[in-house]
């Protein structure tokens, strides 16, 4: 029997796997009952870990929580961050639902004031500076070059464009422009009949070129915004805003100085007739129809196309504009050094 065991006890594999051989003596079984009896009572003194279900939490909550054994009490310990909790700390999952809207709360009202600061920061800092360079834009002359800092305006617009204000930014920008053509308009009404023509035609020419630095500079906003959002232009909407402000208030007043001033050549500047009349036609197209006659002399295809059966009609209508061009004092020239013809 004694050789039995002594066989039974050759191998043996600890916790560790780790193999010990013992000898066929019965002192070498001795020494294995020994080793392996000290081992269990040093396993029998180290605390093992008690599982204890918390209520009301869910299993993935609970993922990556290490067990770490200790003689100061059992801790979880996060394996990602590895930081160390407490058990104390494992109970704030099991508090009562009044707690945690109290949290959702407290995040809300941290995202209110959040966006309250951006916005007070829009209105201390950004739009003041970018309303300034408005201003210097829209009242220089094509002819004056004003200092503005372009990249600092582009700048200015990239941030509010990225800090969520596009639509504020936007909004601010429209009235400043409408307050300007408010302006603009009770000045025109001001002006005399004689120099009304030349007067719209100053404040259309000064808002068009002020546009092409605007624009530019909020690039940002009409690609972000106005074009993604809107599904419109900034510089259609801009134009629009002195249309319906300024033209609008102005075309029943205007079309008959500019159908005067056409039926007496050089009244007029030819080239501030052409700049009022295109503007009008870029601006309201319909608005052709109110003088045709008129536009057609500046704008192709406005009337009708020519027909045949019409062709002595038309040259009738050019030798009365000659006759009456001769008439004002506007002869065909020195006739004297034109070759005669074969017949005379």
């Amino acid at each position: 029997m004694e050789a039995m065991e002594d066989d039974s006890l050759d191998l043996k594999d600890d916790h560790n796997h780790n193999n010990y051989r013992a000898s066929s003596s019965s002192g070498g079984g001795g020494k294995v009952r020994t080793q392996l009896s000290g081992q269990l009572s040093d396993a029998a003194t180290v605390p093992q870990p008690v599982c204890v279900p918390v209520p009301g939490g869910e299993p993935g909550s609970r993922r990556g929580k290490v067990w770490s054994g200790g003689s100061g009490g059992s801790k979880f310990m996060d394996s990602d961050s590895g930081s160390e909790s407490s058990e104390v700390s494992e109970t704030d999952s099991t508090a009562p639902p009044a707690a945690v809207e109290g949290k959702f709360t407290l995040d809300s009202t941290s995202k209110f004031l959040l966006n309250a600061m951006a916005v007070e920061d829009y209105r201390k800092n950004h739009w003041p500076n970018l309303e300034k360079a408005i201003d210097r834009l829209l009242i220089q002359n094509p002819t004056d070059h004003i200092s503005v800092s372009y990249a600092q305006i582009y700048s200015y617009v990239y941030k509010c464009v990225c800090q969520q204000h596009s639509e504020l930014l936007y909004n601010d920008l429209t009235l400043k422009i409408t307050n300007h053509l408010q302006q603009v308009s009770t000045h025109l009404q001001a002006s005399p009949p004689e120099n009304f023509i030349e007067n719209f035609n100053v404040a259309l020419t000064q808002y068009t070129a002020s546009l092409q630095c605007i624009v530019p500079v909020f690039m940002y906003l009409n690609k972000f915004y106005i074009e993604s959002k809107l599904n419109r232009d900034l510089r259609d909407d801009l134009m629009k805003l002195f249309a319906d402000h300024v033209a609008e208030k102005h075309v029943n007043t205007l079309m008959p100085l500019l159908i005067k001033a056409h039926s007496m050549p050089f009244q007029v500047q030819p080239s501030t007739m052409a700049s009022v009349v295109k503007g009008l036609y870029s601006l309201r197209p319909d608005w052709a129809q109110l003088a045709p006659a008129l536009f057609s002399g500046f704008i192709p295809q406005i009337n009708p196309p020519a027909v045949e059966s019409l062709l002595p009609d038309y040259a009738a209508h050019d030798q009365k504009l000659q006759l009456e061009l001769s008439m004002n004092g506007f002869p065909r020239g020195d006739q004297s050094r034109k070759r005669a013809s074969d017949d005379s």
